[in-house]
């Protein structure tokens, strides 16, 4: 257990349950964060202003002028200074004030300026620190070699999902709910081999059989590179705060495809996620087949999101309707990851959590 961690064993209900903040968080695509602008991006209820400067270092500060509350991210881009929109006072990346242009002479400027988060920019994704600074240097980024090798291509997802960040865990983790998916895949039955858990970590390895119906042409790509023999294994974890999914099989270790995914809380009872997602594919023997491929790969895999959204969207409108978690729970590798999940995040704000026990989720 982590220094500092707020203890949740007393919290029952894990959809009261926030993130553990002190971890690498994507809050932005790198193509979205361009020179000379900004971006606003969400973490937990905390507001954050993305923005590159002509240098083409992002900076990330918090998304509130200290002078009079206004967004940062409605400002202006100056070099590597970050300029309100309403009095044009100017912030350098490290937060602190640079000019406040009608100070007059001698005047005592403000004894801070707004707080700057650590950021990083890796595998086309914008990741910043949202807890404990000091242990930004000492917390590592998700290591993901596929991403940079030759061997493999990458496809990037971003989504927002108006739930709860453990209900996107718990979807792809438990591999029993294929049947929502028989319109795409087909009647694909899972076989889970085995499951592995730590202090923050669950793993676990299925293996699926094609029992009728459509047999996506999609998920045939997907799995091609796995070559011959041996049945192909999912094995799929998460490893606090992260999860990856991989397919291996055939006559060599590599993996046919991989996923690796972040579920980023957005308002501050955490109520809303946005899903960050890697999609490294294994490039088949045949040159340009996964060129020719991409698009019907994007399709099929949107099409299967897009049911997972409508899924774990409606679990958590039950979880609003009733105020509560009323799931019963059967499956013993979903029970241990969310005593997992519980045991890794932090307490939600009193206030925050009052918000959500009392109002509706809009969308």
């Amino acid at each position: 257990m982590r220094d500092g961690r707020i203890a949740t064993e007393e919290i029952t209900d894990l959809r009261r349950v926030g993130i553990n903040p002190d971890f690498w968080y994507p809050v932005a695509v790198s193509g979205n964060v361009r020179t000379g602008k900004t971006f606003a991006a969400n973490f937990a209820g905390q507001r954050i202003v993305l923005y590159r400067g002509t240098s083409g270092a992002v900076y990330a500060l918090e998304d509130r002028c200290a002078h009079r509350q206004v967004p940062l991210s409605m400002g202006v881009v100056e070099g590597d200074v970050l300029r309100c929109c309403y009095h044009a006072w100017a912030y350098r990346g490290n937060g602190r004030l640079s000019q406040i242009p009608y100070l007059p002479k001698g005047a005592g400027r403000p004894p801070r300026g707004v707080r700057a988060y650590p950021v990083h920019e890796a595998y086309g994704l914008i990741f910043v620190f949202p807890g404990d600074p000091d242990r930004a240097a000492a917390t590592q980024l998700p290591q993901l070699p596929e991403f940079a090798s030759a061997t493999h291509k990458t496809m990037t997802y971003s989504r927002g999902v108006g739930c709860h960040y453990s209900f996107l865990h718990e979807n792809l983790l438990d591999m029993n709910h294929q049947f929502l998916h028989r319109g795409v895949v087909g009647r694909i039955q899972p076989h889970l081999l085995g499951y592995q858990t730590g202090p923050d970590y669950v793993e676990a390895q299925y293996e699926f059989t094609h029992a009728g119906g459509r047999n996506s042409p999609g998920a045939a790509l997907l799995a091609s590179g796995a070559g011959r023999g041996p049945a192909h294994v999912v094995t799929i974890r998460t490893g606090y705060p992260y999860q990856t999914l991989r397919l291996t099989g055939g006559e060599d270790s590599r993996s046919a495809f991989s996923l690796w995914a972040a579920y980023v809380p957005q308002d501050a009872a955490q109520r809303t996620s946005h899903a960050y997602g890697l999609l490294m594919i294994a490039r088949p023997p045949v040159p340009l087949a996964l060129r020719l491929a991409w698009p019907f790969i994007r399709r099929f895999t949107e099409r299967v999101f897009a049911e997972d959204r409508l899924a774990v969207e409606a679990e958590q409108r039950a979880w609003d309707e009733q105020g509560e978690d009323r799931n019963h729970e059967v499956f013993p590798l979903i029970l241990d990851l969310r005593a997992m999940l519980r045991s890794n995040g932090v307490a939600i704000r009193a206030d925050a959590a009052c918000a959500a026990s009392c109002a509706p989720a809009s969308g």
